[in-house]
């Protein structure tokens, strides 16, 4: 774990409140936490890589796509950004949209998961198009 500052104005100390507040499912908090942490640096990609994941869990999709691609367009090499994006448009079914994602992540960080999740997508689209 990462050291911070603990104290309320940091964006570490919003952005780790947000994760905790996730896994709890508090969600509608969790996102209060991370624009918390995303009004004290605007170039926080974790927390906009986890206030996309927060909003998906709420279905709020557009806005998730919206944090996602705030966090890549700030750290073009944030693989699990790309993931997440992934995983996204995976589950609006946007199967083209999700294996550019995943590609995109496992080119930066070859993960096991993420090759299996764009091969899941693979094997999708051949059991659909059968």
């Amino acid at each position: 774990m990462p050291q911070f500052d603990d104290s309320q104005t940091h964006p570490e100390y919003w952005n780790q409140t947000g994760c905790d507040l996730c896994d709890a499912q508090q969600y509608d908090e969790a996102i209060a936490a991370f624009d918390q942490a995303i009004a004290l640096d605007r170039t926080h990609c974790k927390a906009w890589n986890n206030r996309g994941s927060a909003l998906c869990a709420k279905q709020r999709y557009a806005d998730a796509l919206a944090a996602y691609d705030r966090a890549v367009a700030l750290q073009p090499t944030y693989h699990q950004a790309w993931f997440n994006r992934g995983l996204l448009f995976a589950e609006i079914m946007a199967y083209g949209n999700a294996l550019e994602s995943f590609s995109k992540a496992i080119s930066i960080y070859p993960d096991p998961k993420y090759i299996d999740a764009s091969e899941g997508i693979y094997a999708q689209n051949r059991l659909l198009t059968v």
